[in-house]
């Protein structure tokens, strides 16, 4: 029996995301029934970032402005440098992102894609984890930041890097399957 028949998910994204960070959860919610939408600040390709590198390209079929969070049960944030330091200075990422959070809808980010969740202003208290070198960023957002695989957080899982993507997209999977977590 697939956990997430029932459930659509935004996978939220632009140029210069980390390549396995947004195949493997991808591949992981598909695989277990959900409907996954690409949305990036416009419709069409972007370009993911592997190895070092430019890496394959991906279709974004809704553009941000276009994009409703009461439309989807839940938000993964791929990391990649590039990535999340665009998104988070987008108005209607933000917007959108915030509106996760507000609802207690699951929202997995993973690497360096919580510095997107930072501009919300909804991170004081959350116990998160990401990539070392935004630490400090949650800190300062009123994250209590720990250095662990995954970190779940009442529906907020947090990964600290593509090493750690099995259980990331296992606890994703889980908190996705449960729904809001008031």
């Amino acid at each position: 029996m697939k956990k997430l028949t029932d459930k659509k998910i935004a996978i939220v994204v632009t140029d210069g995301f980390e390549q396995s960070e947004f195949e493997k959860p991808k591949q992981a919610l598909s695989d277990e029934g959900a409907y996954v939408e690409v949305i990036s600040l416009k419709k069409g390709k972007v370009k993911a970032w592997k190895d070092k590198n430019w890496g394959e390209e991906f279709e974004a079929t809704i553009a941000i402005e276009d994009a409703k969070s009461a439309d989807y049960d839940a938000l993964v944030l791929p990391g990649g440098v590039m990535n999340p330091d665009t998104l988070r200075s987008d108005k209607n990422v933000i917007e959108f992102v915030s509106g996760f959070l507000e609802a207690d809808k699951p929202v997995a980010a993973i690497c360096h894609g919580p510095w997107t969740l930072i501009e919300t202003g909804k991170l004081n208290g959350r116990k998160m984890t990401s990539y070392h070198s935004i630490k400090t960023d949650l800190m300062n957002a009123g994250a209590n930041w720990v250095d662990e695989e995954v970190v779940v957080d009442n529906g907020l899982v947090t990964s600290r890097s593509p090493k750690d993507l099995p259980a990331f997209c296992k606890k994703m999977v889980e908190e996705i399957a449960e729904g809001v977590h008031h």
